[in-house]
Order: C-alpha cells, then sequence, then structure tokens
C-alpha cells in the first residue's frame, strides 16, 4: 500500500467515526437539561432575591447549547469542518504546485552520475561492465599484471558495497520521513476522533455555571488539532522544494564534463534528518496560530521523541557519510 492511500485511509476513518458523535448526544442532552435547570433556577433565583428585573438573555444560553448537542454533527462539526476544509484544500494546492516529477529529476541525476564516472579513467571501470573488460584486456599476464586485476576487482567490489549501504541508508531515511508524516497525520485523526465523540459531553458540561470554559478549551483544541494537516503541508511543500533546488543544482553541475560528483548524498541525508525532526515539530508551530492548553506534556514528548531519533539518525548518517568519504578521497 502507498502512503498516499494511508493518508486517505485515515481521512476515510474519520468520516466512519462521526456517526458516533451522534449517539454521545443522548447521554449528553440528559446532562445539559439537567445542567440547564440548574443554571436557570440560580439566575432566577439570584434575580429575585436581589429584586432586580430577570435579564432574558443570558438564560438563552443552555438553550443554544442544548440545540448544537441536538444536532452536534451538523451544527458544530459540518459548521467548523466546513470553515477550516479551505484553508486545508489551499495549503494542499500549495504542496501539489510545489512538487515536481523528483523521480524523473533523481533518474536525470543518476545518470549524469553515472556518465561523469565513466568520463573519468579512474572511475569508469568501477561503474560499467565494458569499461571494465576493456581495461582487463589491455592487461597482459605479468606478477604485475595479476596484482593490478586483483586491485580492480576489489575496487570494483568495494563500490558496489559502498552503494549499496548508501541505497540502503538513504531508503531508510526515507522511509523514517514518511513514518513521521503519517505518525503526525495519525495523531491528528485520534484526536479529532475523541473530540469530536465526546464533543456533546464537553459542550453539556459547559452548561453547568462554572465551567463555561470547557467549550472555549474544546473550540481551540479542535481547531488546533485539525490545522496540524495544513500546517504539516507546508512543511512538505517547502521540503520538495527544497529538494528539487537540489537535485536542479546537481543536474546543473553534473552538466559540466569536468566536474567530478560526489556520490555520498550528504546534503540530500542533512534534509532528511531535518525533515524528520521537523515534522515532530507541527503541534507547536500549530500552538502558534491556535493558542490550545492541555497539550504540553504531549508536544514536550514528541519534541523530546523527535530530538533522540534525529540524533541518532544525524550520527549514523555523519558515521557513513565520513567513512565513505574518507575511503573515496583515499583513492
Amino acid at each position: 500500500m502507498e502512503w498516499d492511500n494511508l493518508h486517505e485511509l485515515l481521512r476515510s476513518l474519520y468520516d466512519d467515526m462521526m456517526p458516533l458523535a451522534g449517539d454521545m448526544a443522548a447521554v449528553a442532552k440528559g446532562l445539559a437539561g439537567l445542567g440547564a435547570l440548574f443554571y436557570v433556577a440560580l439566575k432566577v433565583w439570584q434575580a429575585l432575591s436581589r429584586a432586580e428585573p430577570i435579564d432574558m438573555f443570558p438564560l438563552l444560553r443552555p438553550f443554544a447549547l442544548g440545540l448544537c448537542i441536538m444536532f452536534f454533527p451538523t451544527i458544530v462539526l459540518g459548521t467548523i469542518n466546513a470553515v477550516l476544509s479551505p484553508v486545508v484544500v489551499g495549503t494542499h494546492q500549495i504542496l501539489e504546485d510545489q512538487v515536481l516529477d523528483l523521480n524523473k529529476l533523481q533518474q536525470q541525476k543518476d545518470q549524469l552520475e553515472y556518465e561523469a564516472m565513466v568520463r573519468n579513467p579512474e572511475t569508469a571501470y568501477m561503474v560499467s561492465d565494458e569499461e571494465f573488460d576493456k581495461k582487463l584486456d589491455e592487461l597482459g599476464w605479468s606478477p604485475s599484471d595479476i596484482g593490478t586485476m586483483a586491485g580492480m576487482y576489489m575496487d570494483r567490489q568495494a563500490y558496489k558495497i559502498e552503494k549499496a549501504i548508501k541505497d540502503w541508508f538513504r531508503n531508510l531515511l526515507e522511509i523514517l520521513f514518511q513514518a513521521a508524516a503519517l505518525v503526525i497525520d495519525t495523531i491528528r485523526t485520534f484526536f479529532l476522533i475523541v473530540l469530536s465523540i465526546l464533543g456533546p459531553i464537553a459542550f453539556a458540561i459547559s452548561v453547568w455555571d462554572g465551567f463555561q470554559s470547557t467549550l472555549t478549551q474544546w473550540l481551540t483544541r479542535y481547531v488546533s488539532v485539525y490545522l496540524w494537516l495544513p500546517v504539516s503541508d507546508l512543511f512538505s511543500s517547502m521540503l520538495a522544494r527544497i529538494q528539487s533546488l537540489i537535485l536542479e543544482r546537481d543536474i546543473a553541475m553534473l552538466a559540466d564534463p569536468t566536474f567530478i560528483p560526489d556520490t555520498s548524498n550528504t546534503v540530500y541525508i542533512i534534509f532528511m534528518i531535518i525533515g524528520i525532526i521537523g515534522y515532530f515539530t507541527i503541534p507547536t508551530v500549530t500552538g502558534w496560530v491556535i493558542q490550545a492548553g492541555g497539550a504540553g506534556n504531549f508536544t514536550r514528548n514528541v519534541n523530546s521523541t523527535a530530538m533522540k531519533a534525529g540524533n541518532i539518525a544525524g550520527a549514523g548518517a555523519g558515521s557513513a557519510a565520513g567513512n565513505i568519504g574518507g575511503k573515496l578521497m583515499g583513492k
């Protein structure tokens, strides 16, 4: 299954779980009705005890919340999602505009790197079977030629091993990069489902006098978590643009016949590590847009985990790049 299909699966999961919010409305209506009774009685008793006229406008609040609870999936969730969905669509369009055909650019770069190494007599035999056979044919069977042949076989095998290690590490970072985005999307979907299903209960509790802030907190947290996806799309579009610029720059440099390519992909690895760590800062960045309390411990734990993962990946990248670069420079 493709990564995009997994994200679409999470979207459909959210839609499938929404009817459960209506099931919670029955419990919430009873809780809200009892709260409205005490709320109205308290306000009326306070006005009568002070010999003041009864202000009817504050008494309408429980009835408005009751209507929201009765039609919660339509009035509350439908309205909020309809207002916020253009933001999601807009940021996703930005992502699609920024994402170029990276596979095509990568194939073009790999082809140019191959041609550049073939042009270099010192490295041509390591990447081209034809050049390798040609160089073997030029050698004789003297002891020095046999030693040269053995060195050529060893160099060619070492190059293949280094390339396999680099490709493996690169694939590992790409998997971690996609996994980080999927983790954020999965946590976002879980939070939205919980907030949506228990939303009627939060509205019912806010009817009770002294718990009015529950409604505001629920709204801010729902909007904040909902905006994780737009922020993630913006971050992904930035990374896609950076990756495209790196590939375009490498392709432009490889067009020079005298340029010797650096096959360690150190810059690419560095930006992949930055991307992995950056995905786990999305909750913090979203908190700058919508101030929502209650997620401080989660954000700190996520950021701490991201920094540990980044340190491990960075250490591995530095070790692999250093070893490979040292071997290539030694040759």
